[in-house]
């Protein structure tokens, strides 16, 4: 190999490793949680608990569709899975609004609420797209006390879903 060819092959060697741990990371197309009352992620994301990644990307909780994890089955969202981590609890009443920020929009099959071990809510978009927030009034029937609410988007055109769970004390 010429000396020059030599040269260049090593420092294309020493470079390549910076410049991919320097470039910005893609983003994924769809993303959201619930922002109000606020949920675990928004919790993390505004410093009122202590929580690992999630802190930096409370919308990204995306899993296959059908878990009951806060967490979406992701490992290092683990932290919202844990029911003892200190969550502001929301005293919220019998009928409340849920509001979604979305960071992405995403073709929705529907949105799922659950509480007490049994939905709650589900309302069906059939595929359309939401703005940029997306809010619903979710009642919570014969349910009182304190309650974890299992909020999911349940994404149209992939086999995935968003998860959230939200702490709130119904009165």
């Amino acid at each position: 190999m010429h000396p020059k060819r030599k040269i260049a092959a090593a420092v294309g060697a020493v470079l390549a490793p910076v410049l991919a741990v320097s470039l910005p990371a893609s983003s994924a197309s769809a993303h959201g949680y619930v922002s109000s009352p606020p949920s675990r992620q928004a919790q993390c994301a505004a410093g009122t608990v202590k929580c690992g990644d999630i802190t930096y990307e409370p919308q990204s909780v995306e899993g296959p569709k059908g878990l009951t994890s806060c967490s979406g089955g992701i490992a290092r969202f683990s932290d919202l899975d844990d029911d003892s981590k200190g969550w502001t609890v929301t005293p919220v009443s019998s009928t409340t609004e849920f509001k979604w920020t979305l960071t992405a929009q995403h073709a929705t099959s529907t949105w799922q609420y659950f509480a007490g071990g049994q939905k709650i809510a589900e309302f069906n978009d059939n595929g359309a797209k939401p703005g940029a927030t997306v809010t619903h009034s979710v009642n919570f029937g014969s349910l009182k006390g304190k309650q974890k609410v299992l909020a999911v988007w349940n994404i149209a055109d992939t086999a995935n879903a968003f998860y959230t769970c939200v702490d709130v004390n119904v009165g």
